[in-house]
């Protein structure tokens, strides 16, 4: 037996305006999975999800699972043609949409679950098979080769008990999704860990009005736990007041690196516990966290890991469990693999370890902090420049609300160091100074010589900065 769904909670829908007790939600899915299965839709087939963070789009992904279907969640907000070709990398059984249509393949059939009426069945206990593919996950590839995380239903499953065992009590908490639901961080470790744990889960219109009114909506809903990404906390600090309730207890900042002044920030906004948290999509989610109470507040700080081990593969390729080198992980939530790429997977995934491509050092507590990006790391000369360091050094700086570090070509040096900065609001940046400022604080080597004053800075769906398309964007602006 996986799951009942007496055992979930409520789901409260500000958008749809609606909420399901956890005998409502298992109406509805079996209403659903009775409509796939008029469809011909069988057992280890995939369905693709194609609308997100609504009460329907739970709905939707539990009657794939009680048909053991995995569930391919498709981002509502990618164009036609990115949509057309993930649709055609995943080959659907069907694909299920909310009110927006999508252009997809003739031969695939396209379903709105919420307005069929299906004949009515009996309200299933569980799902079976604890190997099936529960989840696609898509992380990069949607314009060209896809790269999906196949994720099984015990993946998941381990996940959320792993998570629930970090959390505590504190995982039945009412708590506000902040984040789409197509992505890990949003579905497992934002919504389906409280939701299957006994906890309320509050949906509501995602973006900048959610940051604009969040201290009210925290209070308004009683709200106790919630987790985001930096860019989301960088909204809500500079337009909305803090919580005056005293009910918001737990607060998770992922998917993205977050410096020690924003963490210093939101605790200060937030008063509650702030953890600093290392997610990773192909184990499902969360690997560890950090408590600013516990713990304390560092650059980098990740904390112990929550379940699993974790180790450092060093330069010379040895494993250790303390030192400093490539993080990689044991952990019970891995993924099974990409999907339709065993050539990726053998590269990450060996001798039960992931390889996660993030440097870090683990002390002798076990305590992890990362240090950068294996991939984003700059050599310049010989030198090894790691972008997320410096990132944190110049969002200290008083004018300064983000930065982006990346390398550009040099024939000299092979690369260079370059930095894209926004300004705070109201503020001028002189890029002098800027190079004054970094002679005292930064080894020469690691200074940027080439700089960029900027609006704004490109990001991915899920709110993290998209170094790649930062350079390639100002890259253009040197030629």
């Amino acid at each position: 037996m996986l799951f009942r769904f007496r055992d979930f909670g409520c789901i409260q829908d500000e958008i749809l305006g609606l909420r399901w007790s956890p005998a409502d939600f298992a109406a509805e899915i079996v209403k659903r999975a009775a409509v796939l299965a008029a469809a011909e839709v069988k057992p280890r087939s995939t369905v693709a999800i194609a609308h997100s963070g609504t009460a329907l789009f739970f709905a939707d992904l539990f009657a794939a699972w009680v048909l053991d279907c995995a569930a391919a969640c498709l981002d509502p907000i990618l164009t036609p043609n990115e949509i057309q070709n993930l649709v055609e990398f995943v080959r659907p059984s069907a694909i299920l949409v909310g009110e927006s249509s999508i252009s997809a393949p003739k031969s695939v059939p396209i379903l709105n679950l919420a307005r069929a009426q299906p004949s009515t069945a009996r309200i299933p206990d569980s799902v079976g098979n604890a190997d099936a593919p529960a989840l696609i996950l898509f992380t990069s590839g949607t314009t060209g080769h896809p790269k999906g995380v196949v994720l099984s239903f015990r993946s998941v499953l381990e996940r959320i008990a792993l998570n629930r065992a970090a959390m505590g009590a504190d995982c039945r908490l009412k708590s506000l999704i902040t984040l789409p639901t197509s992505f890990g961080h949003g579905l497992i470790g934002n919504a389906l860990t409280p939701l299957m744990s006994g906890g309320d889960i509050i949906l509501h219109p995602l973006g900048v009005s959610l940051a604009r009114e969040l201290g009210r909506i925290i209070d308004r809903y009683r709200i106790g736990f919630l987790s985001s990404v930096p860019a989301f906390w960088r909204m809500a600090l500079k337009f909305s007041n803090g919580p005056s309730g005293g009910t918001l207890a737990r607060v998770h900042v992922g998917s993205a690196p977050m410096s020690a002044d924003l963490w210093s920030r939101i605790v200060e906004w937030s008063r509650a516990d702030v953890l600093n948290c290392y997610g990773i999509t192909e184990l499902a989610n969360w690997v560890a966290g950090a408590s600013a109470r516990i713990d304390g507040i560092a650059e980098g700080l990740v904390g112990r890991a929550w379940g699993g081990e974790v180790a450092v593969k060093d330069a010379r390729g040895l494993i250790g469990r303390v030192g400093e080198g490539e993080l990689i992980v044991k952990s019970p939530s891995a993924m099974s693999g990409y999907l339709r790429r065993p050539d990726l997977t053998a590269r990450v995934l060996a001798d039960g370890w992931y390889h996660t491509g993030d440097s870090g050092r683990i002390d002798e507590r076990g305590c992890v902090t990362l240090t950068g990006r294996i991939k984003d790391e700059i050599n310049r000369a010989g030198f090894k420049v790691q972008p997320a360091e410096i990132e944190a050094l110049l969002e200290t700086h008083a004018a300064i609300s983000e930065a982006c570090v990346f390398g550009l070509p040099d024939r000299a040096s092979g690369e260079i160091v370059a930095a894209a900065v926004v300004p705070k609001a109201g503020k001028d940046i002189g890029i002098k100074d800027l190079r004054r400022w970094c002679e005292k604080r930064l080894r020469r080597d690691a200074i940027p010589e080439r700089w960029f004053i900027v609006d704004k800075l490109e990001r991915n769906a899920r709110g993290k900065i998209n170094r790649e398309a930062v350079r390639q964007c100002l890259a253009e602006d040197l030629r």
